[in-house]
């Protein structure tokens, strides 16, 4: 499966640099009218000199798609809650007979979109979105995690997402989660039925972990001084992403270096689900300095350490005795590594690392909560955490993703919910239960106000104002999925909050542009 921009280099490459598109994902996603050396051919004719001309040709040849959800959705009175029910009828889709000319994947299941220009299902946020479907909803979310555990059947690793051009990279591996979700009273049953996907999935991320010396990496692996293995994020690729062209030529163009080696990190940073934030920036505040391959980070580490003690369970349910020794040894091994060079005592909480430069980064952000989230860290870690989280980073709204400001969405005041249910979870199951219910309150307030306010639902908020968000190099994408399903899953586990689902937005006050 070739993605567009190798399919029509030279097409790509000219629309790709024209800055036809604000963003280049509907052109990654339109569907061709006719087969790549008919449309090359005719481009090649015609030519074309201006922006118009090439627009003009660009409609000729392919069908640009619509939203996954329109931007208006919300606007009638409904409830929160009712909201959040009409939106996954709304959003659910079936891949199954997708264009053979599309960069669209075909999977055998329905899923749930994200909203706006997310109309492919994405690996991690899947997880999220599963968790407020409800047991109603049982065979949907086993269709979901089924779609992802064919994609790592055929293709090694769970892509990006189900599109041709997100196949060279992954997301944060948490299909494991989404497994323990499919059998919450015997996940050990899950796990051993889906062995043979988990430990493929694993074999991705280890790749190339046999042969190297100390310092030395190969794509997802990184050899430690002490010779304990931990991991980075990776893209296959290292030319600009199809879908967002003009703007890595543009941080390429502004950066000091190899462009190369910039489009690299620029794609790990989209493997990181983390696009764009300080923790990849070499000096924690430009785009230009973005430096992913070079940093080891906590959260990352903490899920493959969820994988790793999820295969050993498997194992041990499978009766499958040497896997299930070869799991734990390698869990005992990141937990240890992890404290070894991730641990950041005088921050108290475990830190992304820059293995090339020998250094933590010294940075507080709400990855710092994933290693509680997967359960390796101990009480005493676990308590310091919250204490460092709660200071740097608990504002009106919630939790933001780092204490720094530098216009990216996965920085300062900005915060998603996918951070804020991972700190929840995380301090919940070390005890820490005030912390864990402040932060839902916090931003179940924001979720309802701003619905209240607008009707919608948007895929970030700016936690220090209780508002949308911005950042991201592209528009505010509404009727978001992990937003609705985050808030979904906080309503039923603090039923006490259950008024804020009963928000109806405010006919007076119109959506923002």
């Amino acid at each position: 499966m070739i993605p567009p921009s190798l399919l029509l280099p030279e097409l790509y490459d000219r629309v790709g640099s024209s800055g036809l598109f604000e963003r280049m994902k509907p052109f990654a996603d339109a569907v061709p009218r006719d087969a790549p050396e008919i449309i090359l051919s005719r481009f090649r004719d015609a030519s074309p000199r201006t922006d118009d001309e090439l627009r003009t040709f660009v409609n000729r040849w392919f069908e640009l798609p619509s939203d996954a959800l329109p931007q208006g959705d919300g606007q009638e009175l409904l409830s929160l809650r009712v909201h959040i029910e009409t939106r996954w009828k709304q959003a659910t889709i079936d891949a199954r007979n997708a264009s053979a000319r599309s960069s669209l994947i075909p999977m055998p299941g329905r899923f749930i979109t994200s909203g706006g220009m997310w109309r492919e299902q994405y690996y991690w946020n899947t997880y999220f979105l599963m968790i407020g479907l409800g047991a109603e909803r049982a065979t949907l979310k086993s269709e979901m995690a089924g779609n992802i555990a064919d994609l790592i059947d055929r293709f090694g690793h769970a892509p990006n997402a189900n599109r041709t051009y997100y196949l060279s990279r992954s997301q944060p591996p948490l299909f494991y989660e989404m497994v323990r979700l499919l059998s919450p009273e015997d996940e050990a049953d899950a796990f051993a039925r889906h062995l043979p996907q988990l430990r493929k999935e694993h074999a991705y991320w280890m790749c190339g972990e046999d042969g190297l010396k100390p310092e030395e990496a190969h794509r997802h692996a990184v050899i430690m001084p002490d010779g304990s293995i931990l991991n980075r994020y990776w893209d296959d690729r290292d030319t600009p992403r199809d879908e967002a062209y003009f703007r890595d030529l543009s941080i390429a163009a502004a950066a000091a270096r190899p462009e190369r080696e910039v489009f690299r990190d620029i794609r790990a940073g989209a493997e990181s689900g983390w696009d764009y934030s300080s923790r990849w920036f070499a000096d924690g505040m430009t785009m230009a300095s973005i430096a992913t391959t070079s940093i080891i980070p906590a959260d990352l580490n903490a899920f493959l350490y969820g994988l790793e003690r999820a295969i050993l369970q498997g194992c041990e349910r499978a009766g499958d005795l040497k896997g299930a020794a070869e799991f734990k040894a390698r869990a005992e091994a990141r937990r240890a590594a992890m404290n070894a060079w991730l641990w950041n005592e005088a921050l108290g909480l475990f830190d992304d690392r820059d293995w090339k430069r020998r250094a933590q980064r010294s940075a507080v952000t709400a990855a710092a909560l994933a290693p509680l989230f997967a359960g390796l860290a101990t009480p005493e870690q676990a308590k310091r955490t919250a204490d460092r989280v709660r200071a740097g980073l608990l504002v009106k709204g919630g939790l933001t993703s780092t204490d720094r400001t530098t216009g990216e969405q996965w920085d300062a005041p900005y915060g998603f919910a996918a951070m804020q249910w991972i700190g929840v979870q995380g301090l919940r199951k070390y005890g820490l239960d005030a912390l864990a219910k402040d932060i839902a309150r916090r931003w179940l307030n924001t979720v309802a106000g701003v619905y209240a306010r607008t009707g919608r639902l948007v895929e970030k908020y700016d936690l220090v104002t209780a508002r949308s968000g911005g950042g991201g190099g592209y528009p505010i994408q509404s009727g978001q999925g992990w937003t609705a399903s985050v808030t979904a899953a906080l309503l039923d586990l603090y039923p006490e909050f259950s008024h804020l689902g009963g928000v109806t937005p405010d006919p007076a006050t119109p959506p923002p542009a």
